[in-house]
């Protein structure tokens, strides 16, 4: 029995639908009157070990998805939470979702990534660790007035989309050799330029907008913090992962706003 904590979420769900002909499947999630149809649901709450202990119950593989939590701290918490419950039931193994560089950079956005690594290292449970990129979902170009637009200066990103690394995830939970392994996930590389040329639409380089989440984003992009590159998505897919251009010639967005 394979547990996806979680389950609702978007790679959640994903993953539930690729394993729904895989294997006995269940749906771990906060609120049950949202979780994936087809499949058991158990109520799993990252914040009420209780709930998490029976969510978890007989599961011989637990695919712990990250919390959506932000705060360190508490998110930290949460996942201790969620390995603690994993060893008192006697889970067969842990497949966690972590972020890439969580192994050598402890601090800012991988400092819960990188704890949870370690607190999943010390409990004695057969693991996998799937470091994931960013989501490509979140990157995918807009052409406005004719033109796309970027602050990246250029530069390759290694994003992924959910689609391939919940495939990937389930391959993991599926499939013999995995375990013991940390997978460093990452995309084909793209950039702003690239898939404008592959539009056919011109390319402009613009300022910033302003401090927030996407200036911080795009200074590490124009660093080159986004275009490490590895073999272990495809390699774990079996096949390529799906690129950006791909995505957007295949009908993906990249439409005027």
């Amino acid at each position: 029995m394979i547990v996806i904590s979680a389950a609702s979420g978007a790679l959640g769900r994903l993953v539930v639908d690729r394993l729904r002909d895989r294997a006995e499947v269940v749906a771990a999630v906060r609120d049950p009157g949202r979780a994936p149809s087809g499949v058991e649901v158990r109520r799993g709450d990252y914040d009420d070990p209780a709930s998490l202990r029976a969510a978890f119950e007989g599961a011989d593989r637990l695919l712990l998805i990250s919390s959506p939590e932000l705060d360190p701290a508490r998110r930290i918490g949460q996942h201790l939470a969620a390995i603690a419950a994993a060893v008192e039931v006697g889970v067969g193994a842990v497949v966690y979702t972590s972020f890439l560089d969580a192994d050598i950079v402890p601090t800012g956005m991988t400092e819960a990534h990188h704890a949870t690594e370690q607190a999943i290292l010390r409990s004695g449970l057969p693991y996998t660790l799937l470091r994931h990129p960013f989501y490509g979902e979140a990157f995918v170009p807009q052409v406005s007035g004719g033109e796309l637009t970027g602050s990246t200066g250029g530069r390759g990103l290694n994003t992924a989309f959910r689609t391939d690394l919940a495939e990937a995830a389930a391959n993991v939970l599926t499939e013999e050799g995995h375990l013991g392994r940390a997978y460093d996930f990452t995309g084909p590389l793209w950039s702003h330029p690239g898939v404008a040329e592959a539009l056919g639409v011109p390319y402009r380089e613009v300022p910033d907008a302003g401090p927030g989440p996407m200036s911080w984003l795009n200074a590490r992009v124009r660093a080159g913090d986004l275009e490490r590159q590895t073999p272990d998505l495809e390699r774990v897919l079996g096949r390529p992962a799906e690129s950006m251009v791909s995505r957007l010639l295949s009908g993906g967005t990249a439409k005027p706003r």
